[in-house]
């Protein structure tokens, strides 16, 4: 007996109807590479830790009237078969001079994704490449329990690029956020 896999890609009408059902009311989804993929909740440290780098992020890019920070129901509609919800991102206005009504469609410049512990790893980690992939410049994936962040980059040769910063370490953006430092050991609550 042979099995056959599901080969239909879901698109952004597929999301919408998907949403609109009343059972689905307090949920959210993402699409990533066509597939349908339900949000799950946080638990208190990761939005914490979301919230405290959207702090940081808008007390460098507000002052500047540099662009545009999200918080974690920002949602990035980039193309027919991708839509991303990540935890907190950052838009140039030089990208994106005006904010949009609805989802941003264009890769924020930055995105950022806070581990939690219902997230699986890999899924997170393939999240921050397609981030890349999709015009995004970085994506820090965090990590509570370790007290670490990712850094990805996409390298000119298609390549991704990874750098660990640990919690005595330091986040900078010297090509988006020039003047941008944020210390890893502020990200954590104490």
């Amino acid at each position: 007996m042979t099995i056959e896999a599901q080969t239909r890609l879901y698109t952004q009408d597929d999301l919408r109807d998907l949403e609109a059902r009343p059972e689905n009311a307090d949920k959210f989804f993402e699409l990533i590479e066509g597939v349908i993929v339900e949000v799950a909740g946080t638990s208190a440290k990761p939005t914490t830790i979301a919230a405290r780098i959207s702090f940081y992020l808008n007390a460098h890019v507000l002052p500047l009237n540099l662009g545009w920070i999200t918080s974690a129901d920002g949602r990035f509609e980039l193309g027919s078969i991708d839509n991303l919800i990540p935890d907190t991102a950052f838009v140039s206005r030089a990208r994106q001079p005006q904010l949009p009504d609805g989802s941003f469609t264009i890769a924020p410049d930055l995105a950022v994704e806070v581990v939690s512990p219902s997230d699986n790893l890999r899924a997170v980690q393939r999240k921050a490449k397609r981030y890349l992939i999709l015009g995004s410049t970085v994506v820090w994936v965090v990590y509570p329990d370790d007290q670490a962040v990712e850094v990805y980059r996409l390298l000119p040769d298609g390549n991704v690029s990874l750098q660990e910063v640990e919690v005595t370490g330091t986040l900078e953006l010297p090509d988006l956020l020039p003047g941008f430092s944020l210390p890893v050991s502020k990200v954590f609550p104490k």
